[in-house]
C-alpha cells in the first residue's frame, strides 16, 4: 500500500488493531485490515512460532508485513499488564486460540471489556465458539468439507478436491474481515463493543446460497447430469501440449459463439440443456482442444464471450498481460510472487462540466 495514500484509499486510518499471534486466517485477517489502513500490533510470543519454517512464516512473512512487534511472555504478569494496555488503546482485538485460551490467560472478552467496552473482540477459530467440535483441531479441507461444498468438486472415479488453504483458510479470514469491519463501523457509530465468532465453518457456509439455489432448481447434488459436472460447455480440458485450460459457456448466447469457434457447426444450439447428447457431444468437444496447444486456444478464445481461461501457475498468473495491467503482483529480485494490492479506493468525482 502506498504510504502516501489519502484517507479515502486506506478507510481504516486512525484505527488500531492488537492482534495476538496465530496461524492462517487470523493473521490474513489483520493483515487485510492492515492494508485497509488500520494499524496492527502483533503480540508474539516468545520462542519459535507454531507453524514450521516450510511455511513461509515468521517476522518478516507476506502476513507480518507492515505490521508492529512486541514479544510478550502472557503468563508473566508484568508482560500480561502489557498486553492489557495495549488492548486497552485498541479499537479491535484478533485471536485464533481454540476457546478458554485467552480467558485462561486473563485476556478474554470480560476481562477486555472491562478496560475497554468499545473493543471489537474477534475471535477466529475454525469450528466457532460453540458445538461439539469446538475443541477439535482442524484445517482448511476439513472445514469445507463439513459444510458440503468439497462435495461439490466430486466426479466420477475421482476424489473430491480442493486448492489448498483458498477456500477454507482464505475465504474464512475475508468473512472475517467483514465482521470485523462491520463491528467497528457500528461502534464508531454509537455502538456497544462486542465478540465477532468468526468461525471458518460460519464463513464457508456463507459463500453457500448460489449452489444452494442452483441445486433448488436441480442443477447440483440431484439425479439428473449437473451444467458444472457433466456437460461439455462448462468444464476443463488438456490440449497437445499438456496444459489445461477452462470453458464456462453456459449463457446461450455464448454457447452459440463457443461452438462456432470450436467448428462444430453441426451442432444444434437450441439443444443445449439436451443432457442425453452431452457425453457424446463432450468427447468431440475434448478431441477438439486436444488437438491444438493451449496457446492455439488462448489466441482464439482469451478475451471472447466464450467465457474462456487457461489455468495458469502461479508464476505465470504474474505476467499474465491482464494482471500485469491491473498491478496485482510484484514479482521480488528472488522471483517470489506477491499480491500487490486489494481492493481499490478511488475518489468520488462528478463529472466535469
Amino acid at each position: 500500500m502506498n504510504k502516501n495514500a489519502s484517507i479515502s484509499q486506506q478507510p481504516l486510518a486512525g484505527v488500531k488493531i492488537v492482534e495476538f499471534e496465530g496461524i492462517g486466517p487470523g493473521p490474513l485477517a489483520a493483515s487485510f485490515l492492515q492494508t485497509l489502513g488500520a494499524e496492527v500490533t502483533v503480540v508474539s510470543r516468545p520462542g519459535r512460532g507454531a507453524m514450521p519454517p516450510d511455511f513461509g512464516t515468521g517476522a518478516d512473512s507476506l502476513l507480518n508485513r507492515g505490521k508492529r512487534r512486541v514479544v510478550l511472555n502472557l503468563k508473566e504478569l508484568a508482560d500480561k499488564q502489557k498486553a492489557l494496555e495495549l488492548i486497552g488503546a485498541s479499537d479491535g482485538l484478533i485471536e485464533g486460540n481454540r476457546p478458554g485460551v485467552m480467558e485462561r490467560l486473563g485476556l478474554g472478552p470480560e476481562a477486555c471489556a472491562a478496560i475497554n467496552p468499545r473493543l471489537v473482540y474477534g475471535r477466529m477459530t475454525g469450528w466457532g465458539q460453540d458445538g461439539p467440535l469446538a475443541q477439535a483441531a482442524g484445517h482448511d479441507m476439513n472445514y469445507v468439507a463439513l459444510t458440503g461444498l468439497m462435495s461439490l468438486t466430486e466426479r466420477p472415479g475421482c476424489p473430491p478436491t480442493l486448492p489448498p488453504t483458498i477456500l477454507g483458510d482464505a475465504a474464512g479470514g475475508m468473512g472475517f474481515t467483514l465482521g470485523m469491519v462491520s463491528a467497528l463501523y457500528a461502534v464508531r457509530n454509537g455502538g456497544q463493543g462486542c465478540v465477532v465468532d468468526g468461525a471458518i465453518v460460519d464463513v464457508v457456509a456463507m459463500l453457500a446460497p448460489l449452489v444452494q439455489m442452483i441445486r433448488r432448481g436441480g442443477g447440483l447434488d440431484g439425479s439428473q447430469p449437473s451444467v458444472f459436472h457433466d456437460s461439455p460447455f462448462y468444464d476443463t480440458y488438456r490440449c497437445s501440449d499438456g496444459r489445461y485450460v477452462t470453458v464456462g459457456a453456459i449463457e446461450p448466447q455464448f454457447y452459440v459463439l463457443f461452438l462456432k469457434l470450436l467448428g462444430l457447426d453441426d451442432v444444434d444450439p437450441a439443444q443445449q440443456l439436451d443432457r442425453s447428447a452431452w457425453p457424446a457431444l463432450k468427447e468431440r468437444v475434448a478431441a477438439v482442444f486436444a488437438s491444438h496447444p493451449s496457446g492455439h486456444w488462448t489466441e482464439l478464445l482469451e478475451g471472447t464471450d466464450v467465457c474462456y481461461a487457461p489455468v495458469l501457475s502461479l508464476a505465470e498468473a504474474a505476467r499474465h498481460p491482464h494482471n500485469v495491467a491491473r498491478g496485482l503482483y510484484d514479482v521480488t529480485p528472488e522471483g517470489h510472487i506477491e499480491t500487490a494490492r486489494g481492493l481499490r479506493f478511488l475518489p468520488l468525482k462528478p463529472s466535469a462540466e
